[in-house]
């Protein structure tokens, strides 16, 4: 022991004075005749980073305990021992807009080019919960995703595609269950077996107070809605992941990397906790937890982000939770490019940003990725950019690489160097957030809010001095459109016409005593916790209740939640 304790010791003298030597003889003279063009560098995160990194940097890094072999705790290389040699990612483009109708073609058309999974947004009255009808719906329906107003609508919107073969996801949160209800009822009908449905619902509403701001409920009742899903889940649904825990949100609304990381996995440390308060067994249900998260410009703080969050949630599981399923201590993700990241200013060259931060999501070991479209700052994508960001993922999978060999970046010294600084400010965000009582406790003060806030602001100041370039905005504008216009993909007010009478015709043929007796047991049975809302919900949908009607027999018995003045 001693031995290796002096070898070390030699080693690292000899290291040092190796590196004084090239400064004093080589790098000295380099910046005198080429000063570098910047006084400080850093990521987008404005995280500073030094000249070079060397073994120095990684001393205290140990690689049984730190990084390890792919498959293999902590996991910091990936969940799979052969990477992407046996499967490569899944390809879910995120894709809605307009009726079902429009949405299943789209569906269809990326499926027939080679996608392998769905990716289903919808549009703002359906994440608001509120019908196509409502008069708060007006001038949004289909405009920023799919109008789903009812499980009819869910039907056409999956009409011909086998459930069983392609994996779904539906980002919605605040009326997550009640969307989900559509969708197992329509399955249901056409003849799927839950047990067989592969997929994903977002589920993730603290996320929501925290940045995308689409709540219905306070959090505790809605934390309520999710565990109601795990429960049911757990048992009706192996193959079903539960929640996406995101923190894609949190990185638009302009948190940094390791913002993003942090208040993301202590996202999930507070579902967890309120999953365990609800009488599950960690391992029932923690192996169906996923997470979501952005892939921004700065490739390699990116990269050492998914490699950090798949570190810190092994000790999370394994420590703090002492889960005993190896599959719950594995960190399963998908990723979507920056759409914060995209400009108005010549877009085409937002092609070029998706494709190098699709390639971080790749190297950083991503589950499944979604690429942006180039023309995404203007209007939901058109059927060309779809294909195009299409096409960038299936260019990676086959034209570049990447996929031979498993985290090919491992050992780096600035990534190991980048994964370690990235874990270490996520467990100190940790330990104020604890501090504070929980996560809903944090958000409830205004915590994570007003650190992203800060984050934003010191961003956009360093965007507005220059420090931070953006290219076609603050750098290398054009006067014309040298570079090419975008087409607009235009969602007309017809589409609000059709949900309406669509659901002017539901309501006129249902069983409406049916309907009333489906939505007062959902009220009745909301009104004591110790029921599970999710078969409630489901009978709902069997019986033609509408997303508004269900959402609103559960407001006077939960409240309806009031952003408060931080």
């Amino acid at each position: 022991m001693m031995s290796n304790a002096t070898d070390a010791a030699a080693s690292n003298q000899r290291l040092d004075e190796l590196q004084q030597e090239w400064e004093e003889q080589h790098l000295a003279e380099s910046l005198r005749k080429l000063p570098e063009s910047q006084s400080e560098y850093s990521t987008v995160s404005l995280k500073p980073i030094q000249r070079l990194y060397t073994p120095r940097d990684v001393e205290n890094i140990d690689f049984e305990r730190d990084i390890g072999f792919p498959g293999t705790p902590p996991y910091t290389r990936g969940i799979h021992p052969t990477g992407y040699r046996a499967r490569t990612w899944t390809m879910r483009q995120f894709a809605g807009f307009g009726s079902a109708f429009d949405t299943n073609q789209r569906f269809k058309y990326l499926l027939e080019h080679g996608q392998t999974g769905l990716s289903t947004a919808f549009d703002l009255p359906t994440l608001m919960g509120y019908d196509s009808d409502h008069p708060i719906s007006e001038g949004e329906v289909g405009k920023c995703g799919v109008a789903i107003a009812s499980r009819e609508d869910m039907e056409v919107l999956f009409d011909g595609i086998p459930l069983d073969q392609v994996t779904t996801s539906m980002t919605i949160n605040a009326p997550a269950s009640m969307i989900f209800a559509f969708f197992l009822a329509a399955a249901e009908r056409r003849g799927f077996s839950w047990r067989n449905i592969g997929g994903t619902l977002q589920n993730d509403i603290l996320k929501e107070y925290i940045a995308q701001k689409e709540w219905i409920y306070p959090p505790r009742p809605a934390m309520r809605l999710v565990t109601d899903t795990f429960k049911f889940c757990a048992t009706e649904m192996p193959k079903w992941n539960s929640i996406s825990i995101s923190g894609y949100h949190i990185r638009e609304a302009g948190a940094t990397a390791a913002q993003e990381l942090a208040f993301t996995l202590r996202d999930g440390i507070e579902y967890v906790e309120y999953g365990i308060r609800a009488g599950l067994e960690v391992d029932e249900f923690a192996p169906r937890l996923s997470f979501f998260f952005n892939a921004h410009n700065d490739f390699f703080e990116e990269i050492a982000k998914y490699r950090a969050a798949r570190r810190i949630w092994y000790r999370v599981m394994k420590e703090r939770f002492n889960a005993q399923n190896p599959r719950s201590w594995q960190m399963r993700f998908h990723t979507q490019t920056a759409g914060v990241s995209l400009t108005v200013q010549q877009p085409i060259n937002n092609i070029i940003r998706v494709a190098i931060q699709a390639l971080a999501g790749v190297l950083g070991g991503t589950q499944s990725l979604h690429c942006d479209g180039y023309d995404e700052a203007l209007a939901l994508p058109t059927e060309r950019a779809a294909l195009i960001a299409l096409r960038t993922q299936q260019i990676i999978a086959h034209e570049t690489g990447v996929t031979n060999t498993v985290d090919p970046l491992g050992g780096s010294y600035f990534v190991e160097k980048l994964t370690s600084e990235l874990e270490e400010e996520t467990w100190e965000y940790f330990r104020k957030i604890d501090a504070l009582g929980g996560m809903v406790e944090a958000i409830e003060l205004g915590f994570p809010q007003k650190e992203i806030q800060e984050s934003a602001y010191q961003y956009q100041r360093a965007v507005e001095r220059g420090e931070k370039v953006i290219v076609g905005v603050n750098e290398y504008q054009l006067d014309g459109n040298e570079l090419g216009e975008a087409n607009i993909l235009y969602i007309d007010e017809s589409v609000a016409q059709l949900q309406q009478e669509r659901l002017a015709k539901l309501r006129a043929r249902r069983d409406q005593a049916a309907a009333q007796r489906a939505l007062d047991a959902l009220q009745r049975g909301a009104e004591n916790p110790q029921n599970n809302t999710m078969p409630l919900l489901i009978d709902c949908a069997r019986a033609d209740c509408t997303l508004g009607e269900m959402c609103d027999v559960l407001r006077p018995v939960f409240g309806e939640y009031q952003e408060p003045d931080f």
